[in-house]
């Protein structure tokens, strides 16, 4: 495919995403029926709606409506590649613009720039203050794609020639002691032995930084409360020798999981009744959120946001700190954590909970942006007296 027919693919994607269809299932679609098109072409159309994505509000306004091809002409324009070489109306190439297409359109502003949904600005103002520009300019990117070595096996400076022998170029992060920055060869991840043998994990920055900072020991009892794929299960069992559990409301998340452990040499269980497996000395609690501080790997969630939905949340979040709470042994640690910026999800769930719950307190609080290396969290340890 040339580069103008891999835009035009893109703007027939965008239009049943905006129709409702959402996005991987448009993507996949076009795939089956488009057997034409080679895995190259695949990624490029992906990138393509995925940026557009991110910005669809700053595109919309520079392409002058929200439609795919008008939201394809704003990203254009943003990134100073001439319309005219990409609207050639040649072969599978979108057709050429029209007088009034060239004439619409103008410099996104506001809210439209900061490409952040509208009903939820002034939360953002309230829980950003001064760093607002900075979360949102990087919320318009594409998320780096970070790596975990698994220190039970090998070291993070061993992991780096094993990865460039394989085609994938990493270089060492700060975000975290184990952490790696691909920059290079990102698709054969999946694919390569280091990921099949459990060498390294795909795992934000931000995220391996939450795990690094709970206060684990050697034989502690641990459960991962809202577990999720495990990804956190396995950062903590690289760390200490303890019992580790793993607990999710929706058990199949979990179905991977012993796998990836067999291949990272963890003992993790598989826990469906955590009540019956109390007490533990520590407990995590990454509980659904917004997503506010990942939207740029899912742009989706971004959009469909509103003050009704957050609210929601907030009471989700407050029932399983609470339940969480009776689980946790004397002297032991709660952890609360959300890849979210916004202090309705964070500060005020955490400040409620202790309000209500004199018997903990609060030891350490973080706050994460989302960057070059991580994505945006917040984690909350409270101990229990």
């Amino acid at each position: 495919m040339t580069p103008a027919a891999r835009y035009g693919a893109a703007i027939e994607i965008l239009d049943q995403i905006l129709d409702g269809t959402p996005a991987e299932k448009a993507l996949t679609t076009w795939a089956r029926r488009s057997r034409f098109a080679g895995s190259k072409d695949r990624a490029a159309i992906r990138d393509h709606v995925f940026d557009i994505l991110r910005r669809k509000r700053s595109t919309a306004v520079e392409g002058g409506v929200e439609t795919g091809r008008a939201m394809v002409l704003g990203l254009l324009r943003q990134e100073g590649i001439d319309p005219a070489t990409v609207f050639t109306g040649e072969g599978h190439a979108p057709a050429t613009l029209s007088e009034a297409e060239q004439a619409a359109g103008q410099p996104a502003e506001g809210g439209a720039a900061l490409d952040l949904p509208e009903a939820l600005l002034e939360m953002f103002r309230d829980s950003l203050g001064d760093d607002l520009a900075e979360y949102a300019e990087a919320l318009r990117h594409r998320a780096p794609v970070m790596l975990r070595v698994n220190s039970r096996k090998l070291s993070r400076d061993a992991a780096i020639p094993k990865l460039a022998a394989e085609g994938i170029i990493a270089e060492v992060s700060e975000a975290a002691p184990n952490a790696l920055h691909v920059t290079e060869g990102a698709r054969k991840i999946n694919n390569s032995n280091a990921y099949r043998d459990g060498l390294v994990e795909l795992q934000d920055g931000a995220s391996q930084a939450v795990a690094e900072a709970l206060p684990l020991e050697d034989g502690q009892k641990v459960l991962d409360m809202c577990a999720g794929g495990g990804g956190k299960s396995l950062a903590m069992a690289a760390r200490a020798k303890a019992r580790f559990m793993a607990y999710d409301a929706n058990a199949q998340r979990l179905r991977d999981l012993p796998e990836r452990a067999r291949r990272a040499s963890a003992q993790i269980e598989v826990c469906n009744n955590p009540e019956g497996a109390a007490p533990f000395d520590l407990i995590l609690c990454d509980v659904p959120c917004s997503g506010s501080g990942s939207w740029r790997r899912a742009p989706e969630g971004k959009w469909r946001m509103d003050a009704d939905g957050l609210h929601d949340l907030t009471q989700l979040q407050g029932q399983i700190l609470r339940r969480a709470a009776d689980l946790v042994a004397t002297g032991g640690t709660l952890a609360y954590a959300t890849c979210s910026v916004l202090k309705q999800e964070n500060d005020d769930v955490v400040a409620s909970f202790l309000a209500e719950n004199q018997g903990f307190s609060l030891t350490r609080e973080i706050h994460w942006l989302p960057g070059a290396d991580g994505d945006g969290f917040y984690l909350a340890i409270l101990t229990a007296q």
